[in-house]
């Protein structure tokens, strides 16, 4: 039996299991097709590669709703590379519960990321985990009140087996508004251990990285749909448990987010100490954050265009432009979403694009 028939079964036995209930009980769905197509020119670093990346996920879920605050989603994730000869190149299980009563959000289980980890910086994780990794296997709690917020979570990453290593995320982030002015602070600690019974000791590593900043929100006092900067200081706390020395990349990080009527620019800039002082040795399985960030200096802007925005399908592309190693890399980006379900309220506000008035 192929991944999509196991994913259509299980669907099909949580309706049948849970049909007694749908007439007292309300039954939710929801189901997204999300396309993305990466390309990055990173023919000269030393740090990054060049590659394309490209694929369409289709998300497909059910679940209920009861007692106005509990909820419980179960689906799959199904992704297919463009290119690729397999039907199915990745297929992941979602199963979730979750609470929302204000002030309070909890979720657990397998649960898409774009709920719970949206606003991280590349710094932390990269673009690609977007693509290889939406979801997260653990748990989330968020204390949100008047636009200022606090969570906590962990992310089980991989069971300790003969073949993988056992490894996990403990992560917590925040934000404080005071009128325009804010202060906000990202964090988490990755813990890599080694294989089941290896043949060679392998030393347990932790990979912590933390960001504190302050910042300006202009976007309610001005015409613009988004006007923001912030800037603040990172320290990385990075250890091979057998030598015991913990390293502390420290560094300045900024962000300029400005967004009008379809045009979008997004520029990060790094100074300070090379960041991911193990990369050598682990890799992607003990660093999941931008790669650039090995690097002193480190500027990217994002030119972006959206094409089309609704609460139901997002079109956007975007030109990057990376400064650093002496040199300025290229990026291009598009994406393609459609999202629909039967529960979630509709904006009434109508997105404005630049050429609105050009053919009146």
């Amino acid at each position: 039996m192929n991944q999509t028939k196991k994913g259509i079964l299980i669907l099909l036995l949580v309706i049948e299991g849970v049909s007694t209930h749908v007439f007292s009980q309300e039954f939710l769905w929801k189901a997204g097709v999300h396309n993305f197509f990466d390309n990055s020119e990173f023919d000269k670093s030393i740090v990054q590669i060049p590659q394309t990346m490209a694929g369409v996920h289709f998300t497909p879920e059910i679940g209920m709703k009861w007692n106005v605050n509990h909820r419980f989603f179960v689906g799959f994730d199904a992704m297919h590379e463009y290119g690729s000869n397999q039907s199915i190149d990745y297929f992941n299980p979602i199963v979730y519960y979750e609470f929302t009563g204000k002030p309070f959000r909890f979720y657990a289980g397998s649960i898409p990321r774009k709920l719970v980890m949206d606003k991280y910086p590349r710094m932390f994780f990269q673009d690609s985990i977007g693509y290889y990794r939406p979801y997260i296997s653990g748990i989330f709690w968020e204390y949100c009140s008047g636009g200022s917020f606090f969570n906590i979570w962990l992310d089980w990453v991989s069971r300790q087996t003969y073949t993988r290593r056992e490894s996990f995320f403990m992560g917590w982030s925040g934000r404080y508004n005071l009128n325009v002015f804010y202060g906000q602070h990202f964090g988490y600690m990755l813990h890599l251990a080694g294989l089941m019974e290896p043949e060679i000791p392998e030393p347990l590593h932790d990979n912590g990285l933390i960001l504190y900043s302050l910042g300006v929100d202009l976007s309610s006092k001005t015409n613009f749909e988004k006007l923001e900067a912030n800037a603040g200081f990172s320290v990385g706390l990075e250890r091979d448990r057998d030598v015991g020395e913990w390293h502390y990349p420290k560094g300045f990080l900024s962000e300029l987010k400005i967004e009008y009527k379809g045009l979008e620019l997004f520029n990060t800039f790094y100074h300070g100490q090379r960041q991911q002082v193990f990369h050598n040795s682990y890799g992607s399985e003990l660093y999941w954050g931008d790669r650039f960030y090995r690097t002193k200096s480190y500027d990217r802007a994002d030119l972006s265009f959206v094409l089309y925005k609704s609460d139901v399908v997002n079109l956007k592309f975007t030109w990057s432009f990376h400064f650093t190693e002496q040199t300025m890399y290229h990026q291009h980006l598009f994406y393609a979403t459609f999202d629909l379900d039967n529960f979630s309220s509709k904006s009434q506000k109508k997105y404005r694009y630049i050429w609105d008035n050009w053919l009146k």
